[in-house]
């Protein structure tokens, strides 16, 4: 399995390699109502499902492989599993518990026969699967009673067991990739970082390992506090294949702090921000054009070996992205020198 690795970096000396985009903003378009979302296998569930869009790798597989061809035809390398909340702890919003093994397998083995199909059309350029594990709908770091700063709603330990679960059932779809993606308490990432370990050494194998954190706002800093540097010294020991930022801003706000990790970054820098900020009615307004040309000057200056989109982004964005960055030169590693790195909020270098 450690080729996968070694594959996926090869290329990335050659070439940028593209994400795909929003998978939210897909199924938005087809406006699904509740009895969609049931499908025959749920028909009689005993809550609302509406708005569970992990669920539909089950109840709609056709809809959601059809996704994964839209965004692979649009000239995406990697393409993400539809798993963003399939974990216990998110999925307790439905009582869905019990299914998300279920449902993480289902959404790893569409992803799996999508990129197969068009790798098979043009094997010279193969596609990947990254398994997603979302950051959940709790934080380990963060009192949700603003009158108790000690009282948490998870430990570590549910975050492990949890992520577990869903790591197993990604790697048994056959993903290429495990990623950590929308990481806004980095104790949650670490949480997941050892699950998967864990996961790993009982297999007896290894896949790489993407992070990806966002920036909530203009303050630079993920929701727990780090900035950007800081929060790379948090992560680096997991040795992943790429280091990166997605969601919250757009690519124009974002510039800077992929900037800051592509100086400090030992792997591969990824990031695929939205299309812009979002609107007075939760709508994503800047084109396909416009995201690109963004995109197209990050590569230019030599800051990113993947690029992609998140919220509002499209094919059609995909498509704009992956024709600007195919003759751009990637970023290429920079030599860090050997220092002492740490990090609370801030990073630490001595």
């Amino acid at each position: 399995m450690a080729d996968i690795a070694k594959k996926i970096q090869s290329i990335a000396v050659e070439r940028i390699l593209v994400l795909d985009g929003a998978m939210g903003t897909m199924i938005q378009d087809h406006k699904l109502e509740e009895a969609d979302y049931r499908g025959e296998q749920f028909k009689d569930w005993h809550s609302d499902l509406k708005g569970n869009n992990d669920l539909l790798s089950v109840t709609q597989p056709e809809l959601i492989k059809n996704i994964h061809l839209d965004y692979l035809n649009a000239g995406a390398d990697i393409i993400e599993t539809n798993t963003f909340n399939a974990t216990a702890i998110s999925m307790a919003d439905y009582d869905m518990q019990d299914f998300v093994e279920q449902i993480n397998l289902a959404a790893a083995s569409l992803a799996r026969e999508a990129a197969d199909e068009i790798t098979a059309k043009n094997p010279d350029k193969p596609r990947f699967v990254a398994g997603v594990l979302g950051p959940t709908s709790r934080t380990a770091s963060i009192s949700p009673d603003v009158n108790d700063p000690g009282k948490r709603n998870v430990d570590f330990d549910e975050l492990v067991e949890t992520y577990k679960e869903a790591t197993r059932a990604l790697v048994r779809g056959k993903v290429d990739i495990i990623m950590l993606e929308t990481i806004f308490d980095t104790l949650n990432a670490k949480a997941a970082a050892f699950a998967v370990d864990v996961v790993f050494e009982e297999l007896g194998f290894k896949l790489p390992v993407m992070v990806s954190g966002t920036i909530t706002d203009a303050s630079g800093r993920t929701l727990s506090g780090q900035t950007t540097e800081a929060f790379y010294y948090s992560l680096r020991h997991t040795k992943p294949v790429s280091f990166g930022l997605n969601c919250a801003l757009g690519p124009d706000l974002l510039r800077q702090y992929v900037a800051e990790l592509s100086r400090v970054s030992e792997c591969l820098v990824s990031a695929h921000p939205n299309a812009g900020l979002p609107n007075e009615f939760g709508e994503y307004d800047m084109q396909a054009d416009e995201m690109a040309e963004h995109i197209e000057e990050w590569a230019k200056s030599g800051l990113v070996n993947i690029v992609g989109g998140c919220c509002g982004s499209t094919p059609e964005h995909i498509k704009a992205i992956s024709d600007v960055v195919s003759k751009a030169t990637p970023r290429k590693l920079p030599t860090i020198d050997i220092k002492l790195r740490l990090s609370g909020l801030e990073p630490f270098v001595h």
